[in-house]
């Protein structure tokens, strides 16, 4: 059996996975974008149904909250129904009342906390434009867009309102960064907290592996979580400090 290290590769191997590598992480971040602007969709369409029944049936906000009730009732992994996201939702549709997901935007490839910061800090719609496309742009995390809002940075330096074309951030940005990690594109995929730590935890684990099997023989490696099912729920216990975490999965009746 040929081992690994005897394996002859052709000398424009490393080359070629490191453009594998670029196709892999252009993809991911891709869809996890698309996946993005199809929530903001949902949200702008929630939020303009809620502004036309106030202006034409007189919806109160005692409606808007029965009506966060009910769909936290049908999607209770979904946190992005509340009572105060619903009127954000509502002020999302006020203030881009021309949305459409086919037509680029720049706040369509932001997540929704930015979008919050946008609406909560900035008055004009003019405003609110140039801080989306200087946010998609350059690559800035919602801290560092409050803080440029804050300081008036683009009106500080003059810059020209800007027509968004499809100049997105690089895929190593943070704002890239924290669109992958976005709770909300989480929940609206239906990947619940829980599933996403143990995935999480599972792909350190393989790494730690890896790196370990690389160094030889005589290191060990002690934490790992044992699992144990009672009754219907799961139980891990943590070797490093003896602890037991429940994790419930069901009740068996």
């Amino acid at each position: 059996m040929t081992k690994p290290a005897e394996l002859a590769l052709p000398e424009d191997y490393p080359a070629f996975l490191g453009e594998l590598k670029e196709h892999v992480r252009g993809a991911r971040l891709q869809t996890l974008r698309r996946v993005n602007t199809d929530l903001l969709g949902l949200y702008w369409r929630i939020g303009r149904d809620i502004l036309d029944r106030q202006q034409h049936q007189g919806w109160g906000s005692g409606v808007i909250g029965r009506l966060a009730q009910d769909l936290r009732a049908e999607f209770p992994q979904m946190t992005g129904f509340s009572r105060s996201n619903l009127f954000y939702m509502r002020a999302f549709a006020a203030a881009w009342p021309d949305w459409d997901p086919n037509v680029p935007q720049a706040v369509g490839h932001l997540p929704w906390g930015h979008v919050r910061v946008l609406l909560d800090k900035l008055d004009t719609a003019s405003a609110r434009d140039r801080y989306a496309a200087a946010s998609v742009e350059h690559g800035w995390s919602r801290n560092v867009l409050m803080n440029m809002i804050m300081n008036r940075s683009l009106e500080r330096s003059g810059t020209a309102p800007s027509n968004f074309g499809t100049h997105l951030a690089a895929p190593d940005s943070e704002l890239a960064q924290q669109v992958a990690k976005d709770p909300y594109s989480f929940e609206f995929l239906g990947l619940s907290g829980a599933v996403a730590e143990r995935d999480l935890e599972q792909a350190l684990m393989d790494r730690i592996t890896e790196t370990l099997r690389e160094l030889g023989h005589g290191f060990a490696f002690v934490g790992r979580q044992v699992h144990l099912e009672v009754g219907g729920d799961d139980f891990y216990i943590d070797c490093s400090d003896s602890r037991v975490i429940p994790r419930t999965v069901g009740v068996s009746a």
